[in-house]
């Protein structure tokens, strides 16, 4: 009944702490047996007069002791209980982090951020109700019936009949409301990631939303989708409030019948006070453990409804790992009829092209050419369908990606610098960099002086480097790119967005680099490509035209065209070009 055995085989070591639980609620159990029978025979002798004081006194001390034992045993079975979901809670999230790793940046493809984020929290967290409470409780409630069976039985076989045949009762409308809650937990777990990707997207686009004065419709959105996340979350808690109802009637109806039973045949002489008594106190005994594991059952359907999603990502197909290495420091770029798209959309359609070390590579062509494209699949970050790219003769995809992370360095416009200080962000690409070290490279990227006014290395970077201007930021970038000192650099609109200063500066790195390193340049403005010893243009998903930038020139074709209309443009708006 609700077993899901992946689940199970994820708990490791866990498995013997699941036994440990149920082995103290069981002890605890016979404690309890033992404090109903000692008072059972107690009120006997009270209610009879034979009893004396001394053995009133001693069964007392007993019940204290007996007491005393029960909480040790609630306190042994709850760390038990927590010592179990925490070491499946710790293995689910290393398994998530895991696929992602393998995954890579790709990962967005089978999961959106919002939803990782949601299950590895809030979803997994569900799953302590199911490892801690519900899995033992499980165990317990099939031990606990035969357990009070056999104490009821010696005193009356037929009470211990009825019980025992009402017991089942409660399985059974677990199960029934088990079919319908699956649906329905599926439909609240998806309409619960929906609304955290909806939220999510709003918060970052916030500056955006406010900008185009947008942020009312959006939040006209979000009140849509938490109304249905509101009507399917109350369709969840009435499905357990009258599920939890008829467990109810179950479980103090059938304990009713039993203590009705056990009256009667007190009354008809057949067992004595002390009998009647335990029987009415152990009859609730017989359902409680099965009511209790009716209302961990929500909870851990919940849980169970997120593992779901968590082993639909887990089971996510992954590319193919490279094994071979690259060894030489000479890096060789080559696309062979590399083709690739979106849906059906071809972005790139048979591209050719090769960097050697010593050279300048451009790519240059309008938005939405597949400029970027060309440096996702260089870096393995997309998944190659047509043609091949081999870095010195070998194809990407047979390369390990620590090796190919390590050869080729990727510099692009959205480059993340993560809130620390200077020193932190450099250090991620260098472990064991020096100060000195660090201070060169800021100094190569006119960075230096600034931050010497500021706090040296210590000075504080926010998230994202919101604290910097644009072109400090990409510059930054670039100072960790250059400390990562990878033989081939990438990059992507790397001067996008930024001041003059910025870009002059970020351009005389690059060509410094091109000197003795492989380097690919992609950008969309051709002022910055003039110095390429070959500029690739995109059109149309090939290259229509490859040259240095004089070659291009004196062809007039389209080259010539997008020269002519930047040079209009960047005049008219007073850009020195």
């Amino acid at each position: 009944m609700m077993v899901n055995k992946r689940l199970i085989e994820s708990m490791g070591d866990s498995k013997k702490n699941i036994g440990k639980i149920v082995l103290f609620q069981w002890l605890n159990l016979l404690g309890t047996i033992v404090i109903i029978y000692l008072l059972g025979y107690l009120l006997q002798g009270i209610y009879y007069k034979t009893i004396v004081i001394q053995e009133l006194f001693f069964g007392v001390s007993i019940g204290v002791v007996l007491l005393f034992f029960k909480s040790f045993c609630t306190i042994k079975t709850s760390d038990a209980s927590y010592i179990a979901s925490k070491d499946v809670k710790r293995k689910l999230r290393h398994y998530l982090l895991e696929k992602i790793l393998k995954l890579g940046p790709s990962y967005t493809d089978k999961i959106s951020s919002a939803e990782i984020v949601q299950l590895s929290s809030e979803g997994i967290e569900q799953l302590e109700s199911y490892f801690g409470s519900y899995l033992p409780q499980l165990f317990y409630s099939l031990l606990a019936p035969i357990t009070l069976f056999v104490i009821i039985a010696p005193i009356s076989l037929n009470v211990a009949l009825i019980l025992l045949a009402c017991v089942p009762l409660i399985p059974l409308s677990i199960i029934i409301v088990q079919k319908v809650a699956k649906k329905l937990l599926n439909k609240y777990w998806g309409q619960y990631t929906k609304l955290g990707d909806s939220f999510l997207e709003n918060l970052q686009g916030l500056t955006t939303l406010k900008i185009y004065q947008a942020d009312e419709k959006k939040h006209h959105e979000m009140n849509l989708e938490s109304e249905k996340f509101r009507k399917v979350t109350m369709k969840v808690l009435s499905m357990q409030l009258n599920s939890i109802i008829v467990m109810d009637i179950i479980a103090y109806g059938a304990s009713a019948l039993g203590i009705g039973v056990a009256c009667m045949l007190f009354l008809q002489n057949e067992i004595n006070i002390a009998q009647a008594f335990i029987i009415i106190m152990l009859s609730a005994e017989f359902f409680l453990p099965l009511r209790l594991l009716g209302s961990y059952f929500h909870i851990a359907m919940n849980g169970m409804a997120s593992s779901d999603k968590i082993f639909k990502f887990l089971d996510a197909k992954e590319r193919a790992k490279g094994e071979e290495e690259i060894v030489s420091n000479a890096i060789r770029i080559s696309l062979d009829k590399v083709s690739f798209g979106y849906t059906d959309k071809i972005v790139l359609d048979e591209c050719s092209f090769t960097a050697n070390p010593g050279q300048l590579i451009a790519i240059v062509g309008e938005s939405g050419s597949g400029k970027s494209t060309i440096a996702s699949l260089i870096m393995n970050k997309k998944e190659l369908k047509q043609g091949d790219i081999k870095i010195n003769d070998v194809s990407i995809h047979k390369i390990n990606k620590e090796n190919l992370a390590s050869k080729i360095t990727l510099v692009s416009m959205n480059s993340y610098l993560f809130k620390g200080t200077v020193r932190s962000n450099l250090l991620m690409a260098k472990d064991d960099v020096t100060d000195g070290e660090c201070k060169e490279v800021l100094e190569k990227v006119g960075l230096l002086d600034f931050f010497e006014s500021e706090d040296g290395l210590n000075t504080r970077i926010n998230e994202k480097g919101s604290n910097l201007s644009g072109g400090q930021q990409q510059r930054l970038a670039l100072a960790r790119a250059i400390l990562h000192d990878s033989p081939a650099y990438i990059f992507d609109e790397a001067t996008s967005n930024i001041d003059v200063e910025s870009e002059n500066k970020i351009l005389e790195v690059v060509k410094n680099i091109a000197k003795e390193k492989t380097v690919i340049f992609i950008t969309h403005r051709l002022m910055n490509v003039i110095d390429a010893d070959q500029i690739f243009v995109l059109g149309q998903g090939k290259f229509v035209e490859v040259g240095n930038h004089q070659e291009l020139l004196k062809k007039q074709s389209i080259y010539y065209k997008y020269w002519n209309v930047q040079h209009d443009i960047e005049n008219y708006l007073g850009v020195n070009i």
